[in-house]
């Protein structure tokens, strides 16, 4: 329907010209209308961070480096020229294929795989950076993962670290690691790691 001009508009009876600018306000509401239900009922299927119900979940295991002998899990991937000014082995960079296990024992239940990189990131101290994969395999986790990132100073004992998201049963995930090195148990060629982790999930 095509507009009418406005001398024709004005020529119209009075009768007329209200019947036309009654039927245009009747469109306009109705337009109005569905386009309101429209955007109320986009708002309610998008869930927000409030809707969605949240838990805690507690995971501890243990991580394995196996650092020599015929079948090393880390190996190192950049040699970076080192020099007088950078003693802390800057930029040497590692990937992580490591054992998880339920206990320290290298021996003990096995949980999944540690699966990522790291590297020495600080040019002052040991500082490491680290790019973790938690991918498990036994249990009600199995096929879930986490990922971790974080920075990590590795002569300390005890370290903290973010969690920031996972896959499967974790999906939305977020919450943080404390990795607890067992000194004790290690050597130069096995190092024992003790982690805690605590996740917010759906």
């Amino acid at each position: 329907m095509s507009l009418p001009r406005v001398d024709n508009f004005l020529a119209m009876t009075p009768s007329i010209r209200f019947f036309f600018l009654y039927i245009l306000s009747l469109i306009s509401t109705h337009i109005t209308t569905a386009l309101c239900t429209f955007s109320q009922q986009s708002l309610i299927t998008l869930p927000t961070d409030q809707q969605r119900s949240e838990k805690l979940t507690h995971l501890h295991f243990f991580y394995h480096d196996i650092l020599k002998g015929k079948n090393p899990t880390v190996v190192q991937i950049i040699y970076p020229e080192q020099s007088s000014d950078s003693p802390s082995g800057f930029g040497t960079t590692f990937m992580m294929d490591n054992l998880l296990t339920e206990g320290p024992e290298l021996s003990s239940n096995p949980v999944g795989r540690a699966q990522g990189l790291f590297g020495l990131a600080s040019l002052e101290d040991r500082g490491m950076v680290m790019l973790i994969n938690f991918a498990f395999t036994e249990g009600d986790y199995a096929g879930s993962t986490l990922s971790l990132l974080g920075r990590n100073p590795v002569h300390d004992t005890v370290r903290e670290m973010a969690i920031v998201g996972g896959t499967g049963v974790f999906r939305f995930a977020k919450g943080y690691a404390i990795a607890k090195s067992h000194w004790d148990l290690s050597s130069s060629e096995h190092f024992v790691v003790e982690y805690d982790v605590t996740i917010s999930h759906p």
